[in-house]
């Protein structure tokens, strides 16, 4: 039986990442790589400050589209009606005689 020494240890090895980066094999089981505040990654050794947490949230996004889409339909109306206004603006006299001669034409006697 040797008395020398064991030998160099063998290096580590690589921690397995999932493919979208949020998980690590650690032999037994997934682990997360994100902590769940998000500002921190494990890099397989140590915590170190995780890169996307300068990255804005995922509701923020939503919140955008919405937003957007709340001033598009704004939009739209705002248009409509104007549109509506300058058309009465321009043909209301006209508008108004059609619904004249309309009236008197219902309110008149029909001749034989």
């Amino acid at each position: 039986m040797g008395t020398g020494s064991p030998g160099p240890e063998p290096p580590a090895a690589r921690p397995v990442f999932s493919p979208d980066g949020f998980w690590w094999w650690d032999g037994a089981q997934w682990r997360p790589a994100l902590s769940p505040d998000g500002l921190w990654r494990w890099n397989g050794q140590a915590w170190e400050p995780s890169q996307t947490a300068a990255r804005p949230a995922q509701g923020s996004s939503a919140a955008t589209v919405a937003g957007i889409t709340i001033a598009a339909v704004v939009g739209v109306l705002v248009l409509v009606s104007a549109v509506t206004v300058a058309i009465l603006y321009f043909m209301g006299n006209q508008i108004a005689n059609v619904f004249s001669n309309v009236s008197a034409a219902l309110g008149s006697t029909p001749s034989p």
